[in-house]
């Protein structure tokens, strides 16, 4: 099976209808093979549960062989999802002309009556989410060797799309379930329905706030102003998770451990980072390196965005190449300080307070909020949209 030089250069069935919407869109788009409705449930044995591998708010994920033998993951979007057509066009034209080992492959799509799919590549092993971070339900042994690998793949694969791509992509969404892994355990960077292109004479882009609460950097979630910067607070986020084997929340630990990010700003202040190593490791790990790739995190996720480092940056520092310098390290932009943000002259949430609020929005799934506060929230898998809220011109 070939690419084909333009997403609409396959001859058309006389009984399959292309909404106009796509034809407008995407007319100038390459590399991109474009499947039947027919071979994919070919593929997938009619959509069959027992292939299914993921499902979220866009709709369902499927493994299937296609008709040239490869292994691929086939997305189908929810045709309920008015959300789900302008993500499905934005993953399309952003991914389909890069390529690099730490990003998943687009093969191709469906775009056939109301249907719309799109074919990736099969990534054996899953994301971090149900993983590393999917409570002991998986196999796979995180030795620190392979956590390291991690970490860095990720920050190739930000790189590249922050600083190397012309014009340069800003993720908007990256956590834990939006990493996934091959058989080699090599991680690569998914899910572009929320991207961005920064054109070169611009800062960043205003747009309607997306992204998974929990990874949101505080000046994106409140001015909407979506930047590098704004990714590498969520990489930071993801960097602490992957070194400490836990989510950015879990209420069900006792209050002052609850929200990681905080608690690695308090041990950091203690100088007591190696606490927070992932105890499955039973200690088979290289200690100064973990707190270096911990502070890293923190360097990430500072309150001011000017202050956190680029992804190349990043890249020097985890790999050695760059001293971390502790001096640079300032607070980071905690939840509950967040959340203060939206209330002007609101008192500081009490610990039962933010739950309460981290509850509401894990039960509102991706609807929009809007003229409504952002509580910060324990899932990573969940991706809520909602609109850019009112905050103090003062700050």
């Amino acid at each position: 099976m070939t690419c084909f030089p333009s997403l609409f250069c396959r001859k058309r069935h006389s009984s399959t209808r292309h909404p106009s919407e796509f034809d407008d869109e995407l007319s100038g788009v390459k590399n991109v093979i474009l499947f039947s409705y027919k071979e994919l449930r070919i593929a997938t044995d009619d959509f069959s549960p027992v292939n299914k591998i993921g499902e979220g708010g866009f709709g369902s994920v499927y493994k299937g062989r296609l008709r040239n033998g490869k292994m691929a993951a086939i997305k189908v979007l929810s045709s309920e999802s008015k959300q789900g057509v302008k993500e499905f066009l934005t993953e399309i034209k952003v991914i389909s002309d890069v390529e690099h080992e730490n990003l998943v492959k687009l093969y191709g799509c469906c775009i056939e009556d109301d249907h719309r799919i799109l074919i990736y590549n099969y990534l054996e092993n899953n994301s971090l989410a149900q993983t590393l971070l999917g409570g002991g339900h998986s196999s796979i042994q995180f030795s620190w060797r392979t956590r390291t690998k991690i970490c860095i793949g990720v920050a190739k694969g930000l790189a590249y799309l922050h600083e190397q791509v012309k014009p340069h992509i800003i993720h908007r969404d990256i956590k834990a379930s939006n990493i996934l892994l091959d058989k080699d355990l090599t991680p690569r960077i998914s899910d572009f329905g929320l991207a961005k292109l920064i054109p070169p004479n611009m800062t960043h882009v205003s747009t309607r706030v997306a992204g998974t609460i929990g990874y949101l950097a505080p000046e994106y979630a409140i001015r909407g102003q979506a930047t590098r910067k704004s990714d590498v607070y969520s990489y930071g986020v993801l960097l602490i998770e992957i070194v400490t084997g836990r989510c950015n929340t879990n209420t069900r630990l006792p209050v002052d451990e609850q929200y990681l990010l905080e608690r690695t700003w308090q041990l950091y202040e203690r100088k007591e980072l190696i606490l927070l190593v992932d105890t499955s490791l039973d200690g088979d790990f290289d200690a100064e390196q973990a707190c270096r790739f911990l502070k890293i995190g923190l360097l990430c996720t500072q309150d001011a965005l000017k202050l956190r480092p680029s992804m190349s940056t990043i890249l020097k520092m985890l790999t050695g190449q760059m001293e971390v310098d502790d001096n640079k390290i300032t607070k980071p932009g905690l939840i509950s300080d967040f959340m203060d943000l939206k209330v002007k002259n609101a008192p500081k949430p009490r610990p039962e307070q933010i739950n309460a609020a981290y509850d509401y929005v894990l039960s509102s799934g991706s609807q929009y909020l809007d003229n409504s506060t952002i509580p910060s929230t324990s899932s990573s898998q969940a991706t809520t949209t909602f609109t850019t809220v009112a905050y103090d011109q003062s700050i």
